[in-house]
């Protein structure tokens, strides 16, 4: 059984990669098979729902997040469809998430926020990280030939989804970054770490923790918060929701209409009756 659960997977990754997935998907799937079939025995490829629906139930009785759950869900549909081609019929419900408020920093706390760091690397990283609302995956992947400095742009390249989009550069950042990028190549990442090569997710996310800690904001933030920020505040200056769905790289408008859940003006003017 090992060795046909090592070749399910292995074959599943195979396809996964020929389709174009992401590397981070492709590990996600991996191991959600892993635990699919370490939990359902030997013969749960031939059992199909019988084996798969308990398995789903186990997750959810034990607390794991709706997101984990339909990660899993999907991965076991895709093995079925796509490696095993079989035709028992597979019916897994999604888990509805939970409609939760994106947590977002005012204004003032992001100024106070990108002021904490004393390295000026740091306290850049975390400018164009909320200026050009990028998530924390394509901050530390940035390049040199993905600035363009004189038309205040960046191309972000291959994110979530296997997108390339285009997004604005805050003329604030744009000095530094070409002080960042004086005599490097077009290949050279911008925030490299002091190691040399690609900066950590986790790296960036500790900058801007020790940043939300120092400047006393008590909010659940976390890095994403930046580009969650960015979002609202440019919905807040007016720009057409359309063109925010664009610069975030949003596949559905739903996704950008939730921020419109924070900026709504008619809420802001109601007065409590207390």
């Amino acid at each position: 059984m090992e060795y046909m659960r090592d070749l399910y997977i292995q074959n599943t990754a195979k396809e996964l990669m020929a389709r174009g997935y992401s590397k981070n998907t492709i590990r996600a799937y991996c191991s959600a098979l892993g635990a699919f079939f370490q939990c359902s025995g030997e013969d749960c490829i031939a059992r199909g729902d019988a084996a798969i629906r308990p398995f789903i139930a186990r997750l959810i009785e034990k607390g794991a997040a709706a997101q984990t759950v339909n990660l899993h869900a999907n991965a076991i549909k895709f093995l079925y469809r796509h490696v095993v081609r079989s035709f028992i019929h597979i019916e897994i419900p999604a888990v509805r998430r939970p409609a939760r408020l994106p947590v977002v920093l005012s204004r003032d706390e992001i100024e106070r926020l990108i002021a904490q760091p004393k390295n000026p690397k740091h306290r850049l990283l975390l400018a164009v990280a909320y200026g050009s609302g990028l998530r924390v995956s394509e901050v530390i992947r940035l390049r040199v030939k993905d600035v363009d400095c004189g038309g205040r742009m960046l191309a972000i390249r291959q994110s979530k989804g296997n997108k390339d989009r285009i997004t604005v550069v805050s003329p604030k950042c744009i000095s530094e970054l070409s002080c960042l990028m004086m005599g490097k190549s077009g290949d050279a990442l911008i925030f490299e770490s002091e190691r040399g090569g690609m900066l950590s997710s986790r790296a960036a996310q500790k900058i801007f923790e020790r940043a939300l800690r120092q400047a006393g904001i008590l909010k659940d933030a976390s890095f994403h918060s930046l580009r969650h920020s960015f979002a609202t505040h440019v919905l807040e200056n007016g720009v057409d929701i359309r063109y925010v769905q664009e610069l975030l790289g949003h596949r559905n408008i739903r996704t950008t209409e939730r921020y419109t859940h924070v900026t709504n003006p008619a809420l802001r003017n109601i007065a409590s009756p207390l």
